[in-house]
């Protein structure tokens, strides 16, 4: 009899038309014949069709029916066809080395092949020559990445942002569902929007003002930022790229500004750090894992602290302009070698691909407290009379004996909900615990906050956020596996803070929940 179990749950969807061209006729037919599904095939991943009837869209286990039509596909000589859209700057290095760790993992042979308009594929073989896979990449931006998911021309998209609510909107007209959902979108790897500029250049940092300033037109000169009387070059992204969109997110819209138009766009972040690099006046916004010969520069605050991008400053995300790289994925069941595959991207075999890339992976690393020296000058500078001598010797002596994780938790804009790169960091460490990873540990929950208000009333909301990070690991965590886990909290509100409480950004850098483990 037909497995019926994916093709109900299938039929609960909402009606998704049929946009796919090479969707045909096909008749599924039960064992002993007594059950026939007519429709058009529109897609098989080596296990399951997937068809569009009349009673909706149905998907069937292929063990249990035969197929008969012109659109049936060869069991035999079946190559599982997966297609990515979207990011560049992702399709580019970063999904390729994952490709290619996977294949040499799994013991296949890869063969990549050039396709028009800049497109590639990489196909997988097996020892005899054999193909078992395609993955085909579509190259353009996060906006075209989303729309190809929606109209059903791709499978994965890759992007630079998360999804918005405009895509969100379409993928649930389309019958995709909830795109935000843990299931549908996962980080692969982290990176960080940076501010660069010509090695000539004599600015070394520039506050996120500032900044803005400059990306919005408002300043136009060098000499405004303690550099040479000369006009300022800007370079960026093109429009529609997810690096661009989000600095217009994270830095523009928090200042109330938008995008000069009196800038240059570039296709290609290589041709824009070149560009910057040998042009003394030009300043350029690239990703962390693209800076070429440019010189980074660090940001600051009124206060005088100082936030430099580097790899443990992203994965904490103590510097403010990190970027996710997401994949988001469709509601539909996926051929099983692209499910592998996406299992092998979350684990430590990928995280070495990862950052042997060039870009910023997540495995967890530990930090000591004799590393915090620049956390503790900034505490000591802005101790007054709510955050006293006491307070301070408090925290050393609470977290003494401990290690920092990388794993940290942050909060979006004017929320309490964790941030995707900290959702992320949720199942994450849920994952370590079952795994098994701090059995007979300690892992202390520690909050932080901002300074905007009562140093008391501060340390309050620090700790119920630290309660709150903790419930969302241990509820996400199978049950059990935290048992060989000692779990505590802690809060110190205000006493630690990454940057200055004058800005937006600079209070919600120092709003976060970190982990301590002994």
């Amino acid at each position: 009899m037909i497995n019926f179990r994916a093709a109900i749950s299938a039929a609960l969807l909402l009606f998704v038309p049929v946009t796919l061209a090479q969707a045909q006729d096909v008749t599924l037919s039960s064992p002993d014949g007594a059950v026939e599904i007519t429709g058009n095939l529109l897609g098989f991943d080596g296990e399951f069709y997937r068809v569009e009837t009349k009673f909706g869209e149905l998907t069937l286990d292929g063990s249990g029916v035969s197929c008969d039509g012109p659109g049936c596909p060869s069991l035999s000589d079946f190559v599982a066809e997966v297609t990515l859209s979207g990011s560049a700057n992702m399709a580019e290095v970063l999904l390729p080395a994952l490709i290619e760790g996977f294949a040499l993992r799994n013991g296949y042979k890869t063969q990549r092949v050039a396709l028009d308009d800049g497109n590639f594929e990489y196909l997988l073989q097996q020892g005899d020559g054999r193909s078992v896979a395609r993955f085909s990449f579509l190259v353009s931006s996060t906006d075209v990445g989303f729309a190809d998911l929606i109209a059903q021309q791709a499978d994965i998209v890759m992007a630079l942002r998360e999804i918005r609510p405009s895509e969100q909107s379409l993928a649930r007209a389309s019958g995709l569902g909830d795109m935000t959902s843990a299931a549908r979108s996962r980080i692969v790897a982290l990176d960080a929007m940076v501010p660069v500029v010509s090695p000539e250049n004599p600015v070394t940092r520039i506050s996120i003002p500032d900044l803005a300033g400059v990306f919005s037109g408002a300043i136009t000169n060098w000499q405004v930022l303690g550099g040479p009387d000369a006009p300022i070059s800007v370079h960026m992204p093109l429009e529609n790229s997810g690096l661009t969109q989000g600095f217009a997110d994270r830095v523009l819209a928090a200042s109330g500004v938008q995008l000069t138009r009196d800038l240059r766009h570039h296709e290609r972040g290589t041709t824009l750090v070149r560009r910057v690099a040998t042009d003394p006046f030009a300043i350029g916004i690239t990703s962390f894992s693209n800076t070429g010969t440019t010189r980074m520069l660090t940001l600051t605050g009124a206060c005088g602290f100082l936030l430099r991008a580097n790899r443990r400053g992203i994965k904490t995300e103590d510097y403010p302009l990190t970027a996710p790289m997401f994949l988001y994925l469709p509601q539909r069941r996926l051929a099983k070698v692209a499910r592998d595959f996406l299992a092998y991207v979350r684990g430590p075999g990928a995280q070495i691909v990862i950052r042997r890339a060039g870009f910023v992976d997540q495995a967890p690393e530990r930090i000591s407290m004799n590393a915090q020296g620049d956390r503790l000058s900034n505490a000591i500078l802005a101790a007054g009379p709510e955050v006293q001598l006491a307070e301070l010797q408090r925290l050393v002596n609470s977290l003494t004996g401990f290690r920092r994780l990388t794993t940290s938790f942050r909060f979006e804009a004017g929320s309490s909900r964790p941030d995707a790169q900290s959702r992320s960091n949720v199942a994450q460490l849920a994952r370590a615990l079952e795994t098994g990873l701090y059995d007979g540990k300690v892992l202390n929950f520690v909050g932080f906050s901002d300074g905007d208000g009562a140093a008391s009333s501060n340390r309050s909301i620090a700790l119920k956020r630290a309660e709150t990070v903790r419930d969302a690991v241990l509820s996400t965590a199978e049950e059990g596996s935290v048992a060989r886990v000692k779990v505590q909290v802690e809060a110190f509100g205000e006493a630690l803070p990454m940057a200055c409480d004058d800005s937006d950004w600079g209070r919600q850098v120092n709003r976060r929940v970190e982990v301590w483990v002994q």
